[in-house]
């Protein structure tokens, strides 16, 4: 009986950022996670704070540069909370891919509909026309 419980327990894997950062216990892990989840939260507020002209004036793809940052900011902190503290870090790789994977496709599609949908709606007050007539 002693093995096979043995068997069941499961030791979690006490590194982050692909072994860069090695914990003794997995209270560590946990108050190292939060540390890392809470600079990226941090650096979101000082930039959300602060709005640098370089990052607000400057645009990719329609939007400006400072919403990027917060939208990859945000992907980031989600991967990070659903990698180590849901536990996907210890699953097998084909559930980790389905579970990461299709959140980012579908983000990268929700923001693509909104750049599109957003700079059609742009256009129409800045050129008081329809271009588009459905």
């Amino acid at each position: 009986m002693g093995a096979i419980k043995k068997d069941m327990a499961h030791e979690h894997k006490l590194e982050i950022f692909r072994g860069l950062w090695k914990f003794k216990s997995n209270t560590q892990k946990i108050w190292g996670v939060l540390a890392f989840l809470t600079l990226v939260t941090a650096i979101e507020v000082v930039f959300g704070i602060l709005k640098p002209e370089a990052l607000t004036g400057t645009s990719f793809l329609g939007m400006k540069l400072l919403n990027w940052i917060f939208i990859i900011l945000t992907l980031v902190k989600a991967y990070y909370i659903a990698w180590d503290f849901m536990h996907l870090r210890d699953e097998k790789s084909s559930l980790r891919r389905a579970i990461v994977w299709t959140p980012i496709f579908l983000v990268i599609y929700l923001v693509f509909i909104l750049l599109v949908e957003a700079d059609y709606i742009y256009n129409i007050y800045k050129d008081s026309f329809v271009s588009w007539n459905f």
